[in-house]
């Protein structure tokens, strides 16, 4: 028995609206915690690539200005 054959008979809102609810009923918690995770992770590799950024600014910066003064 397949699942289309189960839903065959079935009425369209049982189909789009009640079994996506239960669906999101069920694993609403796992949905959330997978997202949550995946929007941290990105907001981590964000914060990770702007301090790089600003690391290597601030390095080229000083290592430009201190050349040309003939210090080094």
């Amino acid at each position: 028995m397949a699942v289309r054959e189960i839903f065959a008979g079935m009425p369209w809102w049982v189909k789009w609206v009640a079994v996506p609810v239960i669906a999101i009923v069920v694993f609403g918690g796992l949905i959330a915690s997978v997202i949550g995770f995946v929007i941290g992770l990105l907001f981590n590799v964000l914060v990770f690539v702007i301090l790089v950024g600003g690391l290597v600014f601030v390095v080229r910066k000083f290592m430009s200005s201190s050349s040309s003064r003939g210090d080094w």
